[in-house]
């Protein structure tokens, strides 16, 4: 089945596990290595609106620039110097080749990391990207990390109410919630989903 494309202007639900529900995630240093590679692939093409990392699987909510915004002096490639054309999806191509080449190496291992090519939804409507900014961060709640969503280092939670530096679409994310104590609120409980959403859930 064709894969969706990223067109430009829009928002995309961004996720995948590790092959056969595995682990892609072995220790803290995985986590910031992921990230930063994530910073140097994506980033420069699209605005990160939530994401979330567990031991085996991943979202990321995200805005796909237009071209004429990406910022082509901080592109960086992993087989040429520079591509025919700009093209997001060879970006997360190359995230996530990266990251398994690395992981493989560190840890001796062989074979597929990641269950498949990654899985993208766009998302149609305010109301579900609000929805699934809370989605993504509960992750962690609802599969038995924590208890409260504050309390997992590995999401953007945080850093939509911190005054650090940070790649989020900080006043963005802020705005579709109203305002900070707006965004807390709607993160302290557990919330019942639409379609739109519940299709979207995968076991651990």
């Amino acid at each position: 089945m064709e894969k969706l494309l990223l067109e430009p202007g829009n928002y995309y639900h961004i996720y995948n596990r590790g092959n056969n529900g595995q682990n892609i995630f072995f220790e803290e240093k995985n986590y910031v290595f992921f990230l930063n590679r994530y910073d140097r692939y994506i980033s420069p093409f699209c605005e990160t609106i939530a994401w979330v990392l567990l031991q085996n699987h991943f979202h990321f909510l995200i805005y796909v620039r237009q071209a004429e915004l990406v910022n082509v002096e901080k592109l960086e490639y992993s087989t040429v110097e520079k591509p025919q054309k700009l093209d997001v999806h060879l970006q997360f191509g190359h995230l996530f080749n990266s990251y398994a080449k690395a992981i493989n190496k560190r840890y001796n291992r062989t074979g597929s990391l990641f269950e498949k090519n990654f899985e993208r939804k766009k998302i149609e409507s305010v109301g579900c990207l609000k929805d699934l900014v809370h989605f993504v961060h509960y992750n962690p709640v609802n599969h038995r990390f924590v208890s409260q969503v504050e309390d997992y280092p590995w999401c953007s939670y945080s850093s939509v109410i911190s005054n650090l530096p940070t790649k989020i679409s900080r006043e963005f994310v802020l705005r579709l919630f109203g305002n900070v104590e707006e965004y807390k609120l709607y993160h302290r409980q557990n919330r019942q989903y639409g379609d739109e959403i519940n299709d979207l859930l995968i076991d651990l």
